[in-house]
């Protein structure tokens, strides 16, 4: 149809003429009312982003001397934000004299690797930025789902074995 006679059956129906397919052959138009259009998609994309989880960073940052009690705390919490469905960074900083023995920082990871790899999967390999040694950490849905399974069947257990004893 010609161009002006869409126009104009647009104009006696008291809507636009909108281009959607600009790049077919040939262009493709639709009658329509544009403003409404456009509210009801921008209705939708709030809804979807309302929906999605947004995956946030976490940090936990280490030294190569950190004490055991320091250590399995921050591993509480970095196992808390897998769980939660956020990445971790594990971050080992050396401060003065330490960055000449690296390898005590790696060792620290590959410890960090040990208490959490039931939860997670490696996204970044260990990696130097500076005076820094760090990985990230991605939650696995599939162990971190294992992991609450196993969990909450030990929890009924110790239950039952409570309330058995009283």
């Amino acid at each position: 149809m010609p161009i002006a006679e869409a126009l104009l059956h647009a104009e006696t129906a008291g809507l636009d003429l909108v281009e959607v397919a600009p790049m077919a052959d040939p262009p493709v138009c639709r009658i329509m009312n544009y403003g409404k259009f456009k509210y009801e998609k921008s209705k939708k994309a709030k809804e979807a982003k309302k929906k999605q989880h947004v995956m946030h960073l976490k940090e936990i940052k280490l030294h190569p001397k950190t004490d055991e009690h320091d250590f399995k705390f921050k591993m509480e919490h970095a196992r808390k934000f897998l769980i939660k469905g956020d990445r971790v960074k594990a971050t080992v900083v050396f401060r003065g004299r330490e960055i000449t023995h690296i390898d005590f920082g790696k060792e620290v990871l590959d410890r960090f690797d040990g208490f959490i790899s039931d939860l997670a999967q490696v996204e970044q390999a260990p990696k130097m930025e500076g005076r820094n040694l760090s990985t990230i950490y991605v939650p696995d849905k599939l162990k971190i789902k294992e992991f609450l399974r196993k969990n909450g069947v030990e929890r009924k257990k110790e239950a039952a074995e409570a309330a058995g004893t009283t």
